[in-house]
């Protein structure tokens, strides 16, 4: 199989997306709670025997261990063409219909209630707050009655977190990564689920510690934490890059967290179930 090309990789270090800057470093965990929330967002989504959709896969890093969770069919919604490619290497030949669109998570095309779960991770925070509002009623749109919408996100600490500090670390992530990031307090994470319709049923934290050395040994690895160790030694400009985002990171670890939260699309009521029994589908291409 041929290499992919990572998203991004035609741009100047210096003008690409702080994310895409830590996968051209080798890094292939690039979610704000690491792995390990992950995987913890990942079980309580309950997954086996789900029509699961994942918005923004990017590397597809968590597309790996969602078809590897006994799933009955897999989508994925990336709007950049690079990660979709990438995306679609790692999920195809399987048993199961499993399949990556070239489209955007505030539109999709999917059919309504045609999945059970949809899984996002690190991409609401990228979004202001209209787009983050059309994103999760997209996900709601496309999840059944009970379905399950689980994200991981960068969060902003604590919930009381005086409003002029929180404007000016939201200002600072955006000229640091090259976005224009929005993270929210787990209780406006939770406020922007249930003012869509949501009903959340888990909230998970962990640091912030996206570039701390422990972090990078348990998500990556010993060779992959010397794989991004080579790579950045070798360029100037990735380096520097790099170590500007890991300052920052560390100086307002105190205000950063990652948080998992899974959400539920409430059920219908007997006579809804009844008169919608006969609309079930699967997600389209």
């Amino acid at each position: 199989m041929a290499k992919q090309p990572l998203p991004q990789s035609d741009r100047p270090v210096e003008q690409a997306a702080g994310h895409w800057v830590l996968a051209r470093a080798g890094k292939r965990v690039l979610r704000p709670g690491g792995l390990k929330l992950t995987k913890r967002l990942l079980d309580r989504a309950r997954l086996a025997g789900a029509d699961v959709v994942e918005f923004a896969p990017g590397l597809g890093r968590t597309a790996a261990i969602i078809i590897d969770s006994d799933i009955t069919s897999y989508t994925g919604i990336e709007r950049d063409s690079a990660a979709a490619d990438r995306v679609t290497s790692i999920v195809s030949d399987r048993p199961f219909k499993a399949t990556v669109l070239h489209r955007d998570a505030q539109d999709t095309g999917l059919n309504p209630e045609s999945a059970d779960v949809v899984i996002g991770e690190a991409m609401l925070t990228m979004q202001g707050e209209k787009a983050k509002q059309a994103i999760v009623a997209e996900a709601f749109r496309v999840l059944r009655p009970g379905g399950r919408y689980a994200i991981h996100e960068l969060a902003l600490t604590p919930d009381n977190i005086d409003r002029g500090s929180a404007d000016s670390l939201r200002k600072t992530l955006a000229r640091v990564i090259r976005v224009n990031a929005r993270p929210l307090t787990v209780a406006e994470w939770r406020d922007l689920l249930t003012g869509a319709g949501f009903t959340v049923e888990w909230v998970g934290t962990a640091p912030m510690a996206l570039l701390s050395p422990g972090r990078n040994l348990r998500d990556e690895g010993p060779l992959g934490v010397l794989r991004i160790l080579r790579n950045v030694l070798r360029d100037r400009d990735l380096r520097r890059r790099v170590l500007t985002m890991r300052k920052t990171f560390n100086e307002y670890r105190d205000n950063l967290a990652g948080v998992a939260l899974v959400a539920r699309v409430p059920e219908l009521s007997g006579s809804e179930q009844q008169a919608g029994s006969d609309s079930q589908s699967s997600p389209e291409q």
